[in-house]
């Protein structure tokens, strides 16, 4: 009856270390994914707005490299999380997303300028508002489908292509940039 007894022992022991053993590991995987998700998904938001900021300047040298009327260009737009907003009313081609709180993508509160592309995240309940801007209200008259009128574009799985015409000057003197999507 004594070794009955100590092979009990025994296989509790085993079976006590297996699970403190299992419990340990389970609170270290724990730690790491509540420390290492945020900073993974801060830094695909960051990517995301990196690629969206080469995005605007792309389209930006897209629309300087059309001074000739009857120009047409078709840049090709993809949007993988947020809105593109074709804000033909003030003039402004702008791209807004939300990260999440701990994640700025530029200092809050300050216009921070790469390139044309103005760049400002705003802190809000929980996530900041990241918004590009490319502002065009002094040299071009924006327009969708011959209208001034607001369009916006949003996360897709396919490419947007996006149609530019260079209709000429209006009477201000400032380009007309006739909009549309194909």
């Amino acid at each position: 009856m004594l070794m009955i007894k100590r092979g009990s022992k025994k296989r509790g022991q085993v079976w006590l270390e297996t699970i403190i053993y299992t419990l340990i590991a389970f609170v270290l995987i724990g730690l790491v994914l509540g420390y290492g998700l945020p900073k993974i998904k801060c830094m695909q938001d960051r990517a995301i707005l990196d690629q969206s900021t080469e995005m605007l300047k792309q389209i930006d040298l897209t629309i300087l490299d059309m001074s000739v009327a009857g120009n047409q260009r078709t840049p090709e737009i993809t949007i993988k999380k947020g809105d593109l907003k074709l804000d033909c009313v003030n003039n402004k081609i702008i791209f807004e997303s939300e990260t999440a709180s701990d994640c700025s993508y530029t200092e809050p509160g300050r216009n921070i300028s790469s390139g044309n592309v103005i760049q400002l995240t705003q802190k809000k309940t929980g996530v900041n508002l990241v918004t590009l801007t490319l502002d065009y209200s002094s040299r071009y008259n924006l327009k969708f489908k011959g209208d001034k009128i607001p369009k916006v574009l949003t996360k897709a799985s396919n490419p947007y292509n996006l149609i530019i015409l260079n209709e000429g000057v209006d009477a201000n003197g400032k380009i007309i940039l006739n909009m549309s999507l194909n």
